[in-house]
């Protein structure tokens, strides 16, 4: 199953060509995994928020792997671009988060814009040290595991 996270984009995120920036793309990935994964104070957080990586939290997750594969150049649109992601591997103390990011829902046609792929390693915020995926965590994963992105243009 896939989380679908709508972003709005900013202005400024559109550089001199008329297009989302290469660079800007990997702070949406970002947004997405921060509305997918983290708990968010006062607010109804998705079932997927179960890792707690904000100041003060006893887990950090850190980026060991970063892949992105530009398909369309993105247009400014003022409809929320919809980031699809899912888990395309759960391992001791990493997961690969899987990612699609395509024009608005309802918008037709819809648009495949950029494929991309984040290893997550979990470590433990006290000791900097990997600290190992909880089943709790795991099970929530694994609820949204599928198979893992196979970019076309890797050589």
């Amino acid at each position: 199953m896939r989380l679908h996270i709508p972003l709005p984009l900013r202005w400024s995120d559109v550089d001199a060509y008329q297009h989302v920036n290469n660079a800007e793309v990997f702070r949406l990935l970002e947004e997405a995994r921060i509305h997918a994964f983290w708990p968010v104070a006062g607010a109804d957080a998705p079932l997927t928020a179960v890792l707690d990586g904000r100041p003060g939290g006893d887990t950090m997750t850190l980026i060991a792997r970063q892949e992105i594969e530009y398909l369309l150049p993105i247009p400014y649109m003022r409809e929320p671009i919809d980031i699809q992601m899912w888990i395309g591997r759960v391992g001791g103390a990493s997961l690969e988060v899987c990612y699609e990011i395509y024009s608005p829902e309802g918008v037709e046609p819809q648009l495949l814009f950029v494929r991309a792929s984040t290893t997550l390693v979990l470590v433990d915020a006290a000791t900097s040290r990997p600290m190992r995926i909880s089943q709790a965590q795991r099970a929530v994963f694994n609820d949204y595991a599928e198979e893992p992105l196979h970019f076309a243009k890797r050589r």
